[in-house]
């Protein structure tokens, strides 16, 4: 088991605390010493160098308190971690409020503490209610009803250089004309991990939007499928509740390009989780990520277009020397921004095909 109720703590117990155990390194998907690099670039610094009596992972975007010394912010987006705040001999793990997010980080470090010899059930995490997790993301507050598509997520950099970004809390966008279409590019500091990317398409559907893509980074249940040199795509997903599909922004366009892969997804909440028994149930499917089955419910519930084209960064069923521990090597990061450069071309031929709305024609706003 990976999350128990503290049982032996009664004001953690009141507090309605759960203890987050660490899993077995030598049953996950990654080899150990990859697991391991993993986790030493995600667990913050002061877990690392010292030893607290507690650690405590909750919901709070707090940007006030001890920001992690491996934070790496070189890019646009997703470079935030959770920070953290010392009370006495107990140390407070912030995380953007989401139930996947918190529970995630909270098995990150249980399994890194493990790792290095230092675990004795000294962490425990608190889920956020839906409330706090919805007032986070309706901080969003942009317009985008007059927009052809947004572009959410990671990359954007490379689609609008030279472009100046505006900033909201938490987020940053520009508008740009794309083959005469009105695009917004919107992308976050810190991770929409899991049901966050849920909450974030409703908010863009209730502000107005009409079509939202995802471009990111997935991982690959394919066996034969080498990382970073090839897209993926699809219109479905499973999760735990069951499979979702979604009305496809890319329709049959991205699905008969050459150098795309089509298949079904599975949105898992915790890369923790994806073990060898969990990729044994995994028989059909193609890809796995956190966000994407989320988001294309959100986007089916509000009746608005939604596509994902991502980079297929790792591969969970063979191993290969390219994994999510060694994403900075410099041949990642180049074959990367071709990949990119891709995605950014197939959205321009999507756009060709989607009628101007009457204020098309702006750039920046």
């Amino acid at each position: 088991m990976t999350s128990t109720p503290v049982t032996d703590n009664a004001f953690a117990t009141e507090l309605g605390l759960f203890g987050a155990s660490p899993i077995d390194p030598y049953r996950h998907t990654m080899s150990v010493s990859s697991l391991f690099r993993y986790l030493k670039i995600k667990v913050h610094h002061l877990i690392q160098d010292y030893d607290w009596a507690r650690i405590r992972v909750v919901a709070d975007y707090d940007r006030c308190c001890v920001i992690s010394a491996y934070e790496k912010n070189d890019k646009l987006f997703n470079w935030q971690r959770p920070t953290a705040e010392i009370q006495g001999k107990d140390l407070v793990i912030k995380c953007f409020p989401g139930v996947d997010y918190v529970h995630h980080y909270a098995l990150i470090i249980a399994t890194y503490l493990n790792m290095v010899g230092r675990y004795r059930g000294q962490v425990d995490y608190e889920l956020p209610s839906e409330q706090a997790c919805q007032a986070a993301v309706d901080r969003l507050d942009i317009d985008p009803s007059t927009d052809d598509l947004i572009v959410l997520g990671w990359g954007l950099g490379q689609f609008t250089k030279g472009m100046t970004w505006a900033h909201g809390p938490g987020y940053a966008w520009q508008r740009a004309e794309v083959e005469g279409r009105r695009v917004l590019y919107l992308g976050y500091l810190h991770s929409i991990w899991g049901d966050v990317a849920d909450r974030v398409v409703a908010r863009l559907a209730l502000l107005g939007a009409r079509r939202v893509v995802y471009v990111g980074k997935v991982g690959s249940l394919d066996p034969h499928i080498a990382p970073n040199t090839c897209l993926a795509t699809g219109n479905s997903s499973v999760l735990s509740d069951g499979r979702v599909t979604w009305p496809d922004f890319f329709g049959d366009l991205a699905a008969g390009q050459p150098d795309i892969r089509s298949g079904i997804h599975v949105t898992s909440p915790s890369i923790l989780f994806e073990d060898r028994n969990w990729l044994a149930r995994q028989r059909g499917n193609r890809f796995v990520d956190p966000e994407i089955g989320h988001m294309g419910r959100a986007a089916d519930a509000a009746g608005i277009e939604f596509g994902f084209l991502h980079v297929i960064s790792n591969n969970l069923a063979r191993p290969y020397a390219a994994d999510l521990s060694n994403e900075r090597l410099e041949t990642v990061v180049e074959r990367r921004a071709q990949l990119l450069d891709r995605i950014h071309e197939i959205i321009r031929l999507r756009l060709r095909s989607i009628p101007k709305t009457q204020t098309s024609g702006g750039t920046n706003a």
